[in-house]
């Protein structure tokens, strides 16, 4: 795998976009589908490494995937308790999602379920996750103190117990696993958050039947008798993917693109009002459903970006953006502030140390706090070779910034397949 040369664009990027289908909803597409006893036609799935890292656990535990095309699959599953005991390891890869939720789904069935991933979700720890589960009742063994891959789920006697947890901290990952384990829990679980997470598995849960009882930021979920699945599910397109192209023609002069069958989930659109704010030339339009999801396109135009600050409040809808916006911070005028974002330093690498270490490469000016940072706008950006850390998020961020500055030379740039496989053909399309 050799470094990409992204040149800085000699012209301002012009055209349409079709964004690829949502990771999250690609994930909970498949897992529940395995949970029905009807076929599902699932459209524009994303076939990235991460999704059919999620595509191998379920069929390993029973659930007959075919796929049609990259973005086409059918799955048909054995029931809600037809899970099979899987005869091998399961292999989540780099996919913290799947692994979380896995965890959730796993724990209350009668077998033994063996978790390993790549060398990079081996160091992700999994306590916040595993903690609530075992208040269930469940029996969770890992390395670590008992939060590291490999990781055992070991089969209880009985029923996990429903249970209701106060979230420290708002995560869609850990509030999934807690609503996943209550599909077969006794009595019901409630989870309550301290400010609403993506809520992609409350939607899809419903789509499936299964009813849900809400109250402020608690959701309260009792195990059905059986989840009955739709004929099909259409996934749209991913506003994390998007995101980068939002930046860019924000930050490049006279660029305007339409990005078409983006997701707007309310829980996701933090980017959306963060980069307004700036001052970004951001128009929503032909807004429709699809699969229970809002989905719009979305024109975006060059703006002068100023400085703007956010914290704990927002994050949870835009804690995959926030290296998309501290690019566009960059070449904002004036400061960035951003707060409560301490969970990025748990991500697929340590977000906040990678942003200031390889923007600084490229002539940021940029400081780390425990939670956050402090991006000071207006630098001239300048050519570099940076590291992307084999993190997906940063590639396509430090690309982006390339695109904008004098260009950039990525170490380990094909890890943008976890998320969006065609980003370098829509790169080398748009500059042309």
């Amino acid at each position: 795998m050799g470094n990409r040369v992204i040149n800085k664009a000699l012209k301002a990027l012009r055209g349409e976009v079709i964004i690829p289908g949502d990771k999250s909803v690609s994930h909970r597409s498949v897992m529940f589908s395995a949970l029905g006893d009807t076929p599902v036609h699932i459209t524009n799935f994303l076939p990235s490494a991460d999704c059919l890292s999620t595509v191998g656990v379920m069929r390993a535990l029973g659930a007959k995937v075919d796929i049609i095309s990259d973005t086409e699959l059918v799955v048909e599953g054995n029931g809600l308790h037809g899970l099979q005991e899987p005869a091998t390891i399961l292999d989540a890869g780099n996919s913290g999602t799947t692994l979380r939720l896995m965890m959730g789904m796993l724990a209350p069935q009668k077998f033994v379920s063996v978790f390993t991933g790549d060398s990079s979700l081996h160091k992700r720890p999994m306590g916040r996750v595993i903690k609530p589960l075992s208040r269930m009742g469940a029996h969770i063994v890992g390395r670590a103190d008992n939060t590291k891959l490999p990781i055992t789920i070991v089969p209880v006697e009985g029923r996990l117990k429903g249970y209701r947890y106060e979230m420290p901290v708002a995560s869609a990952q850990v509030k999934s696993a807690m609503l996943l384990a209550g599909l077969f829990a006794e009595g019901e679980t409630t989870v309550v958050e301290p400010y609403p997470s993506r809520n992609h598995t409350e939607l899809m849960l419903e789509a499936f039947g299964v009813e849900l009882k809400y109250e402020g930021t608690s959701i309260t979920i009792k195990a059905p008798e059986k989840m009955t699945a739709p004929e099909e599910l259409v996934v749209p397109g991913d506003i994390s993917s998007a995101a980068f192209w939002l930046v860019a023609a924000s930050i490049i002069p006279g660029s305007e693109l339409l990005l078409k069958n983006v997701g707007i989930n309310e829980t996701r659109t933090g980017i959306i009002d963060v980069l307004q704010d700036m001052g970004a030339d951001i128009t929503i339009i032909n807004e429709r459903k699809s699969g229970g999801e809002p989905v719009a396109d979305m024109l975006v135009k060059y703006a002068q970006l100023h400085g703007t600050s956010f914290g704990a409040d927002i994050i949870p809808r835009l804690v995959d953006e926030i290296p998309a916006i501290a690019v566009a911070a960059m070449f904002a005028q004036g400061d960035t502030v951003i707060t409560g974002a301490g969970e990025l330093r748990v991500k697929e690498t340590d977000r906040l140390e990678a942003i200031c270490q390889q923007f600084t490469r490229l002539g940021g000016n940029i400081e780390g706090t425990e939670d956050g940072l402090v991006i000071h706008g207006g630098t001239v950006p300048k050519m570099a070779e940076c590291f992307s850390y084999n993190d997906h998020r940063m590639a396509m961020c430090l690309a982006v910034l390339g695109l904008a500055g004098a260009g950039v030379e990525i170490q380990e740039p094909d890890c943008v397949d976890i998320s969006y496989p065609s980003f370098y053909d829509e790169v080398d399309r748009l500059t042309k």
